[in-house]
């Protein structure tokens, strides 16, 4: 049993003892001991004044002393102005050790078929372009929230869905039609969505151009600049020869269609070796090609039911006015969906495919107002889980030189990224002589773990709805609050176990008469920051929150080179203290691995 709840019970015993009155568990405060004062420990006693009638010093004596003679965890007290401070026994810290040590997932929580089902949705890219920064940061969101709520103990399943269809796809269509000459990516050597991101960049670029000529066009007959402008946008042949390619596809348009699969096909070819080098997967893929007619039906089932309104030009409408809102399109007048529509198309696909308890959806806080539209017609159309659905809201990434522009071709490419990552974690490696007597292949696998950490610990240790500045160099080093840090003091730990020839098991401290000094209060702050790691968990996993996460495993890597610059492991002479180092170690690392793990990230065996 862990010590917070043997001392809890203890002070719901005490409680009674002394006052002749059961509490809850609730009531029991405990928190880690300020370093200022003596202990471990700290009850805050105020809860209790009421049932004691007595005031706050006498009161944390009174309980201190029954602690101190009832609970053998408990070596010793004392009293600063009504917080009750304890100091552990050093028995019940080793036997806390032991526990750790036996629990290969030490603070994370099974799962089986009756738990719960979370569904969470991220990545959802766009055909018509590659996967760039913003993307990353919404892919290891949602992947690391996925181990997170699975640590808590919840069946996880991990979709996409891919924006497939629409006009902005029909631009990329359009422009390589016009100006492709046939190219595909084995001719041209690029990646497939690398390819059609190009198109949609050249669309834009001869779509301004149009709007340009026009707009001086209708200047020039004397209409205002601001008119002109907007009648070029709407007028432009390239805009009305790709809305009629849209209207062809939605009527099932053969030659379109048919383009439309072969484009895409190239696109998904290339997000997949995305993915891959990510570390990222999804359990099952939607499309947006495939929801948004479903979505359609369910909008003319929600007419039919009076839950929306169709107006005169046709379209159809929800009136939220009395939820505080607006009026929220759903249905266009020449019948065509939005965004809106698709949305509860795929969450009554995936009500069906899936008996979902929770949905999570990842996603930008730029859309924020579409979740909370969202959630109440999904809540009127029936969605057992609509009215709690549970918006991740994130802010987005900046550069150093500004917002990213997809359509001018400014974006931070994501496999550029990587692959820059990686050189950069090779080159830094090199230069501190990390890879000496290490073959080729063996620098490269560390260079792609240490150059991956170091994005993703860098982009998950900013809490997620915050916007963030994005850099590259501050990420690769091995000092401070970065990953290869804390990748470092792992490799640091297994090279100790290895040279130290041997496992050590906590079972074999606490099985034998020890000398009441052998724990240190560095030690003893060790174990109790591996303690606290499910208490990390269970937090990160209530406010979804990865960065919880990569903020402990920080603190933890911190605590441990405190540790080991003060304390001899592999020198230390007395057989006891040596066993007693080299268990904290290696549940250190053990605890650093499965915390990065909740990250997605990977710590190597050596650096």
């Amino acid at each position: 049993m862990k010590i917070e709840s043997i001392i809890s019970n203890a002070v719901i015993d005490a409680v009674k003892a002394l006052y002749g009155q059961e509490i809850a568990e609730t009531m029991v405060q405990l928190q880690t001991t300020k370093r200022e004062f003596e202990g471990n420990l700290t009850l805050v006693v105020f809860p209790f004044l009421k049932i004691s009638k007595k005031k706050p010093e006498d009161t944390a004596q009174e309980i201190g002393q029954y602690l101190a003679d009832n609970c053998e965890a408990v070596a010793a007290f004392n009293v600063v102005k009504g917080f009750l401070n304890l100091v552990i026994a050093q028995e019940a810290w080793l036997k806390l050790l032991d526990a750790i040590d036996s629990d290969e997932k030490f603070g994370e929580k099974k799962t089986d078929d009756t738990s719960p089902l979370v569904m969470i949705e991220y990545s959802s890219p766009n055909t018509n372009k590659p996967l760039h920064l913003g993307h990353v940061r919404n892919n290891l969101l949602g992947w690391s929230l996925a181990q997170i709520m699975e640590a808590n103990g919840n069946r996880v399943v991990k979709t996409n869905i891919v924006n497939d269809r629409g006009i902005h796809i029909c631009k990329s269509m359009l422009a390589w039609l016009k100006y492709g000459n046939g190219e595909t990516p084995e001719t041209s050597g690029k990646k497939g969505d690398h390819l059609i991101g190009d198109y949609y960049v050249a669309f834009d670029k001869h779509y301004r151009e149009e709007v340009k000529q026009l707009t001086a066009e209708y200047v020039s007959n004397g209409m205002g600049e601001e008119e002109a402008e907007k009648k070029a946008k709407e007028e432009a042949p390239l805009i009305k020869e790709a809305h009629e390619m849209l209207v062809k596809w939605e009527q099932n348009d053969p030659e379109v269609r048919a383009l439309w699969e072969k484009m895409n096909s190239w696109v998904y070819a290339g997000f997949d070796e995305t993915y891959k080098a990510l570390g990222v997967a999804f359990d099952k893929i939607y499309y947006e090609s495939q929801t948004y007619l479903k979505g359609k039906a369910k909008v003319e089932e929600g007419l039919a039911k009076g839950l929306f309104e169709r107006h005169a030009d046709n379209s159809v409408w929800a009136d939220l006015t009395a939820e505080g809102l607006d009026q929220k399109l759903l249905l266009r007048s020449d019948g065509t969906s939005v965004y809106m529509t698709q949305d509860i198309g795929t969450a009554e696909m995936r009500f069906k495919d899936f008996p979902i308890d929770k949905m999570i959806y990842v996603v930008g806080n730029e859309q924020n107002y579409h979740f909370q539209v969202l959630s109440i017609l999904l809540d009127r159309l029936g969605f057992k889980w609509g009215k709690e659905l549970v918006h991740f809201s994130y802010g987005m990434v900046e550069l150093p030189n500004g917002k990213m522009k997809s359509r001018e071709g400014t974006v931070v490419d994501a496999d550029d990224l990587i692959a820059t990552m990686i050189a950069d974690a090779k080159q830094t490696s090199e230069e501190l002589g990390k890879f000496d007597d290490m073959t080729e292949e063996e620098r490269n696998e560390i260079a792609r773990v240490v150059g991956l950490g170091a994005l993703k610990y860098f982009i998950l240790k900013v809490d997620a709805r915050k916007n963030m500045l994005f850099n590259p160099e501050e990420s690769i080093d091995f000092n401070g609050n970065t990953g290869p840090f804390i990748q470092y003091t792992y490799a640091r730990i297994r090279s100790i176990m290895r040279k130290a020839g041997e496992t050590a098991t906590g079972s074999s401290l606490i099985s034998k008469e020890l000398s009441n000094d052998l724990l240190s209060q560095k030690e003893i702050d060790l174990i109790q920051k591996l303690n606290a790691y499910g208490a990390a968990v269970e937090q990160a996993g209530k406010d979804y929150s990865p960065s919880g996460i990569a903020n402990y495993c920080y603190e933890l890597t911190k605590e441990f080179n405190q540790f080991y610059h003060d304390f001899s492991i592999l020198k230390e002479e007395d057989n006891d203290k040596r066993t007693l180092r080299l268990v904290l170690a290696q549940n250190v690392a053990k605890v650093i691995k499965n915390g990065m793990a909740l990250l997605g990230i990977e710590v190597p065996e050596r650096m």
